[in-house]
């Protein structure tokens, strides 16, 4: 079956794939709806791959809000010195300092949380489910639930992106990963507002 190749470079536009996979997904799929579909799972599965590459080059972003009172320095690595130039690379940077000034994590992934900072964040929790009247057996199950809105809260790559709450940090870094083909890590994150 031939491909049409206006279909073929819509695609390309509309995800930011290379000329051959789109070529590929729309042999594979006939229908750029699902071509689109087709190329994000396979752009995820790769992005997967790549967590565990070494990503020891990158660039520091700073973000002065208006009002000049919040300010934020974030460290965003990247495989190469290439990639760390590209515009797609420092759009994310500034969307990810964005996001550090308005939503405040205090960490960057859960794992980041210190052990007593959770072990006291599950006591709370299950002493407000206490005092709710719920059963014994279930305030650990509550407890973690009620976690996982912490982290949702505190985490950066837990949050729900500023500019699409459907989306999540750590998903729009995956699909960054994707499209640019290197591992991309939040190494570390300041964030300073007067009188904090």
């Amino acid at each position: 079956m031939a491909v049409d190749m206006e279909a073929v470079k819509e695609l390309r536009t509309r995800t930011g794939a290379g000329m051959m996979d789109c070529k590929n997904a729309m042999e594979e799929c006939g229908d750029i709806e699902k071509a689109v579909d087709f190329l994000r799972e396979k752009g995820l599965a790769k992005a997967a791959k790549k967590a565990g590459r070494a990503a020891s080059q990158g660039l520091v972003f700073s973000y002065i809000h208006t009002n000049g009172k919040i300010g934020v320095l974030i460290e965003l690595n990247c495989e190469t010195d290439f990639v760390a130039r590209t515009d797609e690379f420092n759009n994310l940077g500034k969307e990810l300092s964005m996001q550090v000034a308005a939503a405040n994590p205090t960490y960057i992934t859960p794992e980041d949380v210190p052990a007593e900072d959770l072990e006291r964040e599950k006591e709370i929790y299950r002493r407000q489910a206490i005092e709710e009247g719920k059963p014994e057996k279930i305030l650990d199950k509550i407890a973690e639930g009620k976690l996982s809105a912490f982290f949702g809260d505190n985490c950066l790559l837990e949050q729900n992106y500023i500019r699409d709450p459907k989306v999540k940090v750590k998903d729009l870094i995956t699909a960054e990963i994707a499209k640019m083909g290197e591992n991309i890590v939040v190494r570390r994150i300041a964030r300073f507002s007067i009188g904090d």
